[in-house]
């Protein structure tokens, strides 16, 4: 088993919510992840449900927030919820703007110093995070999905668009769906990846999709009074599905914003939503 340091651990609808934290080779210094683990792990191996948060975020935030414990304890599915960066990385000016550094990993692969030394988040999701999961959790590997918020669903969007063959699921809540077209996330794109545009086309979801589709309907909720609109333009991601042959199930919900009220009324339908191809 890969050293993990258990940071808390508490029964939660007969299950086990836990928080962790162990040293990232792909990050190069301490990350932390939170597990929920159903009841159903006591008796065998279970599938596994990936949730990335979004700016700002870490471990905790949906894993206090969003109550998706009972819902998962009823389905079996294990819940892993990663922070969404490295910390205190020694980065100048790491902590200082929420759309980079602390809190805005991107789910990107850094290939600009001092960034490149650090943030390497999308390595840390794809490998070595299972990697930690398989090694410690009765997790079934063999059964995983991948769903997100914000800047989350943006990285399960492209994570899943690049690994079609890893996840049998694929939703999101919210998501940047173009992030080359977002003011919010160039900023952070240039820093991480460089100046030329080119680079960021595999962590664009409506750039990848027309390249590679991902074999099931994904699922995203999106609230119509979100003010964040023009910073995630699904209506963008839904003209690049329809043109790939993409199914796309685009919910726009009536009044709903961009915080945890809007994800924890959805959510349920999200872990069904996975639990219905984890299981079948």
């Amino acid at each position: 088993m890969k050293p993990l340091r258990t940071r808390s651990e508490d029964r939660c609808f007969g299950g086990v919510q836990g928080f962790y934290e162990h040293a990232s080779a792909a990050c190069n210094g301490p990350m932390r992840f939170a597990v929920y683990r159903p009841p159903q792990a006591e008796h065998g191996r279970v599938p596994v449900l990936y949730f990335l948060s979004g700016l700002t975020c870490t471990d905790e935030n949906f894993t206090v927030k969003a109550g998706a414990q009972r819902v998962a304890a009823e389905l079996g599915l294990m819940l892993v919820v990663p922070d969404t960066s490295p910390r205190n990385t020694g980065i100048p000016g790491e902590a200082d703007d929420e759309y980079l550094g602390a809190g805005a990993g991107m789910y990107v692969d850094a290939t600009q110093l001092p960034w490149s030394t650090h943030f390497r988040m999308y390595t840390y999701v794809t490998l070595e995070l299972p990697e930690l999961i398989a090694a410690n959790f009765a997790a079934d590997m063999q059964r995983q999905s991948i769903f997100g918020h914000s800047m989350g669903g943006h990285g399960a969007l492209t994570i899943a668009l690049k690994n079609p063959q890893r996840y049998r699921s694929l939703s999101a809540l919210a998501p940047i769906c173009a992030p080359m077209r977002a003011t919010w996330t160039q900023t952070a794109f240039t820093r991480y990846l460089g100046a030329d545009r080119e680079t960021w086309k595999p962590y664009d979801a409506s750039e990848l999709v027309s390249r590679q589709q991902f074999p099931g309907t994904i699922l995203i909720d999106q609230g119509d009074a979100d003010t964040h609109w023009n910073g995630l333009r699904p209506d963008l991601f839904e003209a690049a599905c329809q043109q790939a042959g993409q199914p796309l199930a685009l919910r726009l919900r009536a009044g709903y914003g961009h915080n945890y009220f809007f994800i924890a009324t959805f959510v349920e339908d999200h872990l069904r939503h996975h639990a219905a191809a984890l299981h079948a």
